[in-house]
């Protein structure tokens, strides 16, 4: 219950999706009120809710566009009654096709980086204020691509290259007000976005082959083994660890 004593909520952009489901589960199991935000999926959105109220001491969820600040911002400053916030953790991320930088169009590259690089610092800009009184936690969901680069994954890379610096920037900008700032970088994983682009076929059954054998462990990850490693990260327990990038990726960037 490394949580039970926080006041406000722990904020995850983009709860519903796989690995931002895991986590919000996580805090509400480790005693967190959380607040999440989903895009469109409200029907998810209801059913996390519904999860999240019997772990824990519930939980408040928003449909909002990060590339929108003023969105990002209201809902941020809708959980002021509520105590604030003590921890961000930002798991925003399309699924991206896997694609070769050089048939990516500027509008998709564009748009990527609107959702990805834009939406973290809009969602940080809004909620430093209360992570700064609570002395709290940022931490970014990010990848392993961005340290070990794999073929046709640039869509997916850059702009969480950019999000990490972001964070190593944070950190040593913010440890001054007590904030610390992390992130966590997924290798390939069986479920989350990688189940979806599996069933998608954007990857060959020869591509899963070649990244398994990629793999120390010889295995995929799950979307529990980056939750843990996030719940960490913003727990007392990890309170002198600030400005890392953690790969969970079984050795792959070893």
């Amino acid at each position: 219950m490394d949580f039970q004593h926080l006041e406000g909520f722990a904020l995850v952009t983009g709860g519903t999706g796989g690995i931002g489901s895991a986590i919000c589960r996580l805090l509400a199991k480790q005693g967190s009120k959380v607040a999440f935000t989903y895009f469109q999926n409200k029907e998810a959105a209801e059913d996390l809710e519904a999860t999240l109220s019997t772990l824990g001491k519930g939980s408040v969820s928003g449909p909002v566009d990060l590339r929108n600040p003023d969105g990002i911002s209201s809902f941020v400053h809708s959980l002021q009654d509520g105590g604030g916030i003590h921890t961000l953790i930002h798991t925003v991320g399309p699924p991206v096709p896997q694609t070769h930088l050089s048939k990516i169009s500027p509008e998709l590259f564009k748009e990527h980086v609107e959702l990805e690089i834009n939406g973290f610092f809009n969602t940080v800009y809004a909620s430093l204020p209360f992570i700064r009184a609570s002395q709290g936690s940022i931490i970014a969901v990010t990848t392993a691509a961005t340290d070990r680069y794999p073929i046709r994954d640039g869509l997916s890379a850059s702009p969480k290259a950019a999000v990490e610096t972001l964070i190593r920037g944070l950190a040593a900008e913010e440890g001054k007000f007590g904030v610390r700032a992390n992130a966590v970088g997924p290798g390939m994983l069986s479920d989350g976005m990688a189940e979806e682009l599996i069933a998608r076929g954007e990857y060959s059954q020869q591509d899963l082959d070649i990244a398994t054998r990629n793999i120390p462990l010889r295995r995929f990850g799950k979307a529990g083994d980056v939750a843990e490693a996030v719940c960490f990260l913003a727990s007392e327990k990890a309170n002198y660890i600030s400005g890392q990038i953690i790969n969970i990726d079984g050795g792959y960037t070893a």
